[in-house]
């Protein structure tokens, strides 16, 4: 091995180095996709340090943040997970978890059994495994949100984070929670999951004090970019990494994106989730515009067609970090360019739903073939590459 292996506590650390992000977006059974565009950039990035068949995405990012789907994947890709091992559990989870049932139909009950979905990370993460566990290889943050106090909580295993240590008051530590519990509570979709509810205050002779999570998703950070540099570069996080377009490489990855649609609804309910949705596509589309306000991004896209690609605006005088955003246009005509043998509209116009198993294998050959154009070397600089033993 040609390159020098860190553990997580090296990566966190700020040291001055050079560092790298990773960050990947909720988005149900899309995050397939995510993890098509993955398979590219381990690829690369194997290639670029030697060819190792060991070599692990952990091994290159610092900081792997995720939001529900991506944080399943995010907590796979710290615990030193291959991406194809990463897709073939990812695959089975799909078809066990949202196997639909007549029985759980209705406005008044999740669509899906949570049950199935903690049984099944309990058994890829391991039910013992804690988010302060040796088995982390690098840095993670899973961002859910506290449905009862209507606070948005990123969660990591930084060791000199605040609340990283159990308290006197009984306050548990960031690192006693079990890592498929924090997961589970990331990917509590409303109406698709119940919420996950976890034990924060255990002081003997006291009344156990819970909160019931939902999906991060709900929160501004669906997409954990800003959140993750936030988190790096903040003083209050105690991570504190420098910043500038040769200190901070963020990769962000996506699930598909598609035109925000309203649709017409006759029951209230649905009135609800189809303003929450657009609220997160509102809160993407700010992300995107900071991130890329802020950075220097070889790949910007246009958020409008006022404000272009920000190529001429810098919120500072250098740029913060250098950033690139890997996305799949799930518009029919661009599908359509993409893989030309998908013509059937009513299948691509699917494509966009996130809890629908038999799209998977669809999905990711576009994440794939998307990435197969995207993902570029030049997208990694040689300044970031990992030091040699």
């Amino acid at each position: 091995m040609s390159y020098h292996l860190k553990n997580k506590d090296d990566h966190l650390r700020a040291d001055g180095k050079p560092k790298r992000i990773l960050a990947l977006d909720g988005g149900g059974l899309k995050g397939i996709l995510s993890i098509g565009i993955l398979q590219e950039v381990e690829e690369l990035l194997r290639e670029r340090h030697g060819g190792d068949k060991d070599f692990r995405l952990c091994h290159y990012f610092d900081l792997i943040a995720g939001t529900s789907t991506g944080a399943i994947i995010a907590a796979a890709l710290a615990l030193g997970w291959s991406v194809e091992r990463i897709r073939e559990t990812y695959m089975q989870l799909g078809e066990k978890v949202f196997e639909k049932s007549f029985l759980r139909k209705g406005f008044l009950r999740a669509k899906y059994d949570d049950k199935k979905l903690s049984e099944e990370l309990k058994k890829s993460f391991g039910p013992e495994t804690t988010l302060g566990s040796e088995k982390l290889k690098t840095g993670l943050l899973v961002i859910t949100k506290r449905l009862d106090t209507g606070s948005p909580w990123p969660v990591s295993n930084n060791p000199r984070g605040k609340y990283f240590e159990a308290r006197d008051d009984g306050v548990i530590g960031n690192k006693d929670y079990p890592l498929w519990q924090i997961v589970r509570a990331s990917t509590a979709a409303p109406a698709f999951f119940d919420p996950e509810s976890i034990t924060i205050i255990d002081k003997p002779g006291h009344q156990r004090v819970e909160g019931d999570f939902v999906d991060g998703g709900v929160s501004p950070f669906n997409n954990p970019s800003l959140q993750a540099m936030m988190f790096a570069t903040m003083e209050g996080y105690k991570v504190k990494w420098d910043v500038g377009v040769d200190k901070i490489l963020l990769i962000s990855v996506g699930t598909g994106a598609v035109d925000p649609e309203v649709k017409k609804a006759n029951v209230t309910a649905k009135h609800a989730v189809n303003a929450l949705l657009s609220l997160m596509d509102d809160c993407a589309a700010l992300q995107e515009t900071l991130l890329q306000w802020m950075s220097s991004s070889p790949n910007a896209r246009e958020i409008d067609r006022e404000i272009g690609c920000l190529e001429n605006d810098l919120i500072s005088k250098a740029p913060l970090l250098s950033y690139l955003r890997y996305n799949v246009d799930l518009r029919e005509q661009a599908v359509k360019q993409l893989d030309p043998t998908l013509t059937d509209s009513e299948t691509i116009k699917s494509l966009s739903e996130m809890d629908a198993p038999e799209n998977m294998k669809i999905l990711y050959k576009l994440g794939t073939l998307a990435a197969s154009a995207d993902v570029q070397p030049k997208d990694f600089p040689p300044q970031f590459d990992l030091p040699t033993d």
